[in-house]
């Protein structure tokens, strides 16, 4: 009985993709052949897009960009506010050209960089200054400076008491849960030393120095929970570094005039000493202060001219006496002895005589004889005279001798006593020298002394106050404008991640392109819902006769022409959903209302057996109808009723059948349908959902068309993609589907492309 040829869809599963054939011409679709719109592709991320998404999730947005700001101002409330106070401090350190002494003419060269102000920021924030606030201000009595104090205030909050009060109770039988049970015990105050370092380091986090960038500024804060100690406190940090720095120089200065009275007393005892050995070495060497070495040289130059003489009348004297010693063949003329000449002259008379008369007589002749006695006694008396002469100048050469060694040793005593003079003019003129270098550096460091102890007077630290801190009047944290803006700004962030994740999540169907896009349907029609007040005391279901001019008839008539456009318009329509609650009977009725309006015969047949509509609307319940007819138990004529409002015939669902599906799968269906396909221009069948229910499946292959029904944003997408599949392995013809329950309103300000028909702008065009 369901053998006869039906145009049904193909299955996606086992055909080719299906054809687009928007315009073909009737009876150019064959059986299993539909015409089907193109799949739409997701429009990609732009800043429409994303306007229209976050138009349509406003209030999520708009709900956590004030629900942060409010969570921020409440918790800003809660917290204890803390104030900041600031110093401004001038770091201008001179650096002086002399490495010792700093006086008023010293040359100055300024040596700041970078280095020497981070060192005076860890000068600043040191542990010394920290613990001299400490005392200053007492911190150790603060509970927020003291860790032990705060810790104390355990004892006073509800918990610690509810956990002592229960380790109390239970301790008779079990010490040890007890023990588990009981809280921290309090902490007790560590020693002074101790807490004094502890409060130190909690001053030191809270003490705040930076440099400002390209100056030598430095900015020193203090953060505290009362405004009067911030102030305080970054003020005496400013005092104490410029107070320390005083100090140090106060103490280098008196370093110096230390070192320079020990100097001066050191260069006096030297001089001193100098003076003493200077009048030491005059007394020893006989010099008498401004007397010269220049006697005891003329001296000695005169006797070395007459050693010179004397050494010269020593030589005369040693030669003469050579002479002399050589004899007779001599000139003893020259020797100035003139006996000796007398003797030597005589002696050679006699010896001429003797060899003349030796000649002439011989030897033995008395004259010989004579005349060799005469040259004896000549001989004899030369000899003596030249023994006398020699001995003469021998005397002569020994005085002379002894001249020049007296001369040589009186020269040679001048000379060492000349000589032990310069040395001792030397030494004195050096130990002069000495004394006077000592003398200026003496008048030098005594001048710098009287410098460097004026400088106390004059000196000044290599920092000043710029700025002092005031009292701070609004907390630094939290800052209440900055806390709610920054929580505003996260609240809009968080906000866009839950639109976003909404989006994500959210699988249903929210217009006709992403009908298209999920389905591969063309969507025929957005059906609004009718709220309350605009639908006042008219039924939804009448409204399309009550208001023919609304938008919500205008819908329900372009779902008409959109079936009658097809290259084969359907005369046998099936109306389904995929699951209850879709507005598909409501669709229905005023589908074949609209049409009977339009002058077409149409018959609207109710195919939900177990939960009939159409009776219900048109008060129809319990009349015979399209089951009785199936089962013979009635006649067409009998069951085909006229809506009160329209020409519209419909037949209700009769008696409640269990084996419906039988009923609807017999050739009486299928005659039915035949029957009424020759007498109505249009049929409408009201199937139930087709996801639950077989009969909604096995009349969609009986139909021409079947309209799926999707609920606006409420429907899945896999439920409706279920219901397809199912309607396709069906071989029914799915030509298209409608979203009905539209938001008007909501829709309009989603974005999408096709909320455009419910812009004000076309609002001459209906009648409400």
């Amino acid at each position: 009985m369901l053998d006869r040829p039906v145009q049904t869809r193909t299955p996606p599963a086992t055909a080719e993709p299906r054809p687009y054939l928007p315009h073909a011409p009737a009876g150019a679709a064959g059986p299993g052949e539909g015409y089907y719109a193109p799949p739409i592709e997701p429009e990609g991320m732009s800043v429409g897009v994303l306007l229209a998404t976050l138009r349509r999730r406003r209030w999520v947005l708009i709900v956590c960009a004030l629900l942060f700001p409010i969570i921020a101002y409440v918790a800003a409330r809660q917290m204890t506010p803390l104030y900041t106070a600031t110093t401004k401090v001038m770091y201008d350190r001179q650096e002086y050209t002399d490495p010792v002494l700093r006086g008023p003419t010293a040359v100055l060269q300024d040596q700041t960089t970078d280095a020497v102000l981070a060192s005076q920021i860890e000068v600043i924030r040191s542990l010394s200054v920290a613990r001299r606030i400490v005392r200053q201000f007492d911190l150790t009595r603060r509970p927020e400076f003291a860790w032990w104090l705060r810790d104390a205030r355990r004892a006073e909050t509800l918990p610690f008491r509810i956990r002592s009060e229960i380790a109390e109770r239970i301790r008779p039988w079990s010490a040890d849960l007890a023990d588990l049970v009981a809280p921290e015990p309090i902490a007790e105050r560590p020693p002074d030393d101790r807490a004094e370092i502890s409060a130190a380091e909690e001053v030191l986090d809270r003490l705040l120095v930076a440099m400002v960038r390209n100056s030598r500024v430095l900015q020193v804060q203090f953060v505290s929970e009362d405004p009067h100690l911030a102030q305080a406190v970054a003020n005496l940090a400013a005092e104490l570094y410029i107070n320390d720095q005083l100090e140090a120089k106060f103490a280098e200065l008196r370093r110096a005039n230390d070192w320079l009275d020990r100097r001066v007393a050191s260069l006096r005892a030297e001089l001193q000493g100098t003076e003493a050995r200077i009048a030491e070495i005059r007394a020893r060497s006989g010099l008498a202060r401004g007397v010269s070495a220049g006697i005891g040289t003329e001296q000695l130059s005169r006797m070395t001219a007459d050693l010179t003489a004397a050494r010269e009348q020593l030589a005369t004297a040693e030669a003469r006496l050579a002479a002399a010693q050589r004899g007779g063949g001599t000139d003893l003329t020259a020797l100035g002895a003139g006996s000796v000449t007398a003797a030597i002259t005589a002696r050679n008379e006699a010896q001429r005589e003797f060899e003349r008369l030796s000649a002439t007589y011989g030897r033995n002749h008395p004259e010989v004889r004579a005349a060799a006695a005469r040259l004896a006694a000549a001989e004899r008396g030369a000899g003596a005279e030249i023994s006398r002469v020699v001995s003469a100048l021998r005397a002569e050469v020994q005085a002379q001798r002894a001249r020049v060694a007296s001369l040589e040793q009186s020269v040679r005593a001048q000379q060492a006593a000349i000589n032990e003079t310069q040395a001792a003019e030397i030494q004195i003129a050096a130990l002069e020298r000495d004394a006077e270098a000592l003398r200026s550096l003496l008048r030098a460091v005594l001048e710098r002394s009287q410098q460097t102890t004026s400088q106390n007077a004059i000196e000044r630290p290599d920092a000043r106050v710029l700025s002092p801190a005031t009292l701070p009047m609004t907390p630094s944290f939290p800052r209440m404008t900055t806390f709610i803006a920054a929580a505003a700004v996260l609240g809009v962030l968080f906000g866009l991640l839950v639109v976003w994740i909404l989006e994500q999540a959210d699988s249903t169907i929210r217009s006709g392109d992403e009908l298209r896009s999920a389905l591969g349907l063309p969507c025929f029609a957005l059906i609004p819902t009718l709220r309350q007040g605009i639908l006042g005391r008219h039924r939804v279901e009448d409204y399309v006769v009550r208001k023919p001019l609304s938008p919500y008839a205008e819908a329900i008539r372009t779902l008409r022409a959109a079936l009658w456009l097809g290259a084969d318009p359907p005369r046998i329509v099936l109306v389904t959903a995929a699951r209850p609650g879709e507005g598909k009977t409501t669709t229905s009725i005023s589908l074949a209302r609209s049409a009977a309006m339009n002058g077409e015969r149409v018959l609207l047949i109710d195919c939900d057996v177990r939960q009939p509509g159409v009776g219900r609307v048109f008060r129809a319940e319990g009349a015979p109808g399209v089951t009785d007819l199936l089962l013979g138990q009635a006649a067409l004529e009998d069951i085909i009723r006229r809506d009160h409002l329209t020409s519209l015939d419909y037949i209700p669902a009769g008696a409640a059948e269990v084996h419906s599906l039988g009923l609807f799968m017999s050739e009486a269906m299928v005659a039915l349908l035949e029957r009424v396909r020759r007498d109505y221009n249009l049929i409408v069948l009201d199937a139930p959902p087709a996801l639950a229910m077989a009969d909604a499946r096995v009349v969609a292959r009986l139909a021409d068309a079947t309209l799926l029904c999707v609920r606006w944003r409420d429907t899945p997408r896999s439920v409706v993609r279920n219901s397809l599949g199912l309607l396709e392995e069906a071989r029914a013809r799915v030509v298209g589907a409608a979203l009905t329950r539209v938001d008007a309103k909501v829709h309009r300000r989603s974005g999408y492309a096709d909320s455009e028909v419910y812009h004000p702008r076309y609002g001459g065009y209906f009648r409400e």
